[in-house]
């Protein structure tokens, strides 16, 4: 949820400095057709070079209780990332409201971008964004499966009207694609099915300095990873942290401190950071395990 804030303040950023923006027209030397069959064969040479481009066949994702959901094409254009095309039929009396649940490519975990109302007896063509910071963070730039199930509620009463099964969707990159699960980092937890492994410390965004973490669920049920009893450099702060991670899946998220805290506190430089994980089963909240302290040190 707090990528998905950081694109929304991105966005009205950018559509201030837009509407701050005089508009100049210049004119342009005229280019010779050398220069225009020259910048043709490089545009061509980028469409469809990059990796990352995989395509998808239509595909029905969802066909139950008077709901059908295709998806129809993956788009590489976005602000925020690759956008999954669907249309969505209600054929349903309800006016209904469709979310994205446990979403990950390739394994790993990723945010996404989707909730449209669609009313009753009508069609809409929408689009689920797939957080290109998630991508990036997991070091994808091939995507070969995306997997997720549909959260639907009507609209008028946010009562659920219906929770699908996961649905795995392949794109043209599957077959024979190596899927790889970078672990390398500090290890400062594994027990119950979990394992969790510091990374790096980022500059991070908007929001503050990340603590990047690497998390792995080996169990048959979804975790949620917390964090208690956080210090920097031994004054408590309250950071911005919770990963999902669906059974079989791995994740790679950050503990994000928020910079109010450290002026507030008058830190100039992370030198240590003091932090416990709280670890429980996503759909019960039982607790799955409470871990000891742990202390990591920057030079």
């Amino acid at each position: 949820m707090k990528k998905v804030i950081s694109c929304v303040l991105v966005l009205l950023m950018l559509m201030s400095l837009t509407a701050c923006v005089e508009i100049v027209e210049v004119e342009q030397p005229a280019a010779n057709q050398n220069d225009e069959a020259n910048g043709a064969v490089q545009e061509s040479e980028n469409q469809g070079s990059t990796p990352a481009e995989s395509t998808i066949e239509e595909f029905v994702l969802l066909d139950e209780k008077d709901v059908k959901i295709v998806a129809k094409k993956l788009s590489y254009d976005s602000l925020f990332g690759p956008e999954l095309k669907v249309l969505i039929e209600n054929n349903s009396a309800q006016n209904l409201t469709f979310q994205t649940r446990g979403s990950s490519v390739n394994g790993y975990m990723v945010e996404t971008m989707f909730s449209p109302d669609v009313a009753a007896g009508k069609k809409a063509n929408e689009s689920i964004t797939l957080l290109a910071e998630d991508l990036e963070a997991c070091g994808i730039d091939t995507i070969a499966d995306i997997e997720f199930s549909f959260h639907i509620f009507k609209t008028d009463n946010w009562d659920t009207y219906l929770d699908s099964a996961p649905v795995v969707l392949k794109t043209s990159a599957a077959e024979g694609y190596a899927y790889t699960y970078d672990q390398e980092g500090e290890p400062v937890y594994e027990g119950k099915g979990v394992k969790i492994v510091f990374k790096e410390l980022t500059d991070g965004g908007i929001m503050g300095p990340e603590l990047m973490m690497y998390i792995y669920n080996s169990g048959d049920k979804s975790v949620t990873v917390q964090t208690r009893e956080v210090s920097i450099n031994g004054f408590m702060v309250d950071p911005v942290f919770s990963a999902e991670v669906g059974p079989g899946k791995h994740a790679v998220s950050g503990v994000t401190f928020m910079s109010s805290d450290l002026e507030e506190n008058e830190i100039e430089k992370i030198t240590d950071v003091e932090l416990s994980f709280h670890i429980f089963n996503t759909e019960t909240w039982n607790t799955i395990a409470d871990t000891d302290t742990v202390t990591l040190s920057f030079s």
